[in-house]
């Protein structure tokens, strides 16, 4: 079957659940407006299953109320329109990353990593490449055959691509999660553009961005080599290095 319907209370009833803030006091005026939006969206019925005020920092006060929206849609979801990035390369364990880098390139794979401009959190850089890792997988420091070098938060751009060159990188790592007014897809279109014009096409080394809005099918618009969003683990990572790095040199 590839035509499906939301799911709520019983198969095909086309309930759905979502969340917002609208810029209005907390009152029943703003449930009503929620409503109205909600109904204008495609949800009906609707109704408010909850909503609370969101108190401002200054003085305490809000002129903001958060809602959560449970309601009826009619539109159908045909799966087979669906595309998707796949992966393809095969995920490989530590010791063969480790086996296919020391075989092939005969030095450690060289990897900068950071979070570009204004953007301080860590998290996602960290799960990566630090050795505690995440989701039970050790970080790429891990990987005796990987050379890391983690520039931490707030990196401006020329001094990533300064660090990239200082460090002979094979592969430049960079974390996004703010991403108020886009600033995820300017400061990575920035990066892309800053390796272009510091390197020579063939002598350029990987970019690979990471964060939980990124579309992974943007990758050529953005000027990077892969995406990769939520959820990753750093053995996805360490496996497409080696697919693309180190199968690259052995071809």
């Amino acid at each position: 079957m590839t035509i499906i319907r939301p799911y709520g209370d019983t198969t095909g009833d086309g309930m759905v659940q979502l969340s917002f803030t609208l810029p209005i006091a907390h009152d029943k005026i703003a449930d009503g407006a929620a409503l109205q939006l909600a109904k204008k969206m495609g949800l009906d019925p609707a109704m408010v299953v909850h909503s609370r005020p969101i108190a401002d920092a200054r003085d305490g006060r809000s002129g903001f109320t958060f809602f959560v929206v449970y309601g009826r849609v009619t539109h159908l979801v045909d799966t087979s329109l669906v595309q998707v990035v796949e992966r393809d390369f095969p995920l490989l364990s530590p010791q063969e990353v480790n086996a296919a880098v020391k075989q092939t390139l005969h030095r450690p794979l060289v990897v900068v990593g950071g979070c570009i401009g204004t953007d301080a959190h860590t998290v996602g850089i960290d799960a990566i490449l630090n050795i505690k890792g995440f989701a039970g997988e050790k970080g790429l420091e891990y990987y005796h055959e990987l050379q890391v070098v983690n520039l931490g938060a707030q990196v401006t751009v020329p001094a990533l691509v300064a660090a990239a060159r200082d460090h002979h990188a094979d592969a430049v790592l960079v974390s996004q999660v703010v991403t108020q007014r886009d600033a995820h897809l300017h400061n990575t279109r920035e990066m892309s553009a800053a390796f272009r014009e510091a390197y020579p096409r063939d002598r350029r080394p990987l970019l690979v961005v990471g964060g939980p809005r990124f579309d992974e099918s943007m990758a050529r618009d953005l000027g990077v080599d892969r995406i990769f969003g939520r959820g990753t683990t750093p053995g996805e990572v360490a496996s497409y290095l080696v697919h693309r790095i180190v199968r690259k040199e052995a071809a």
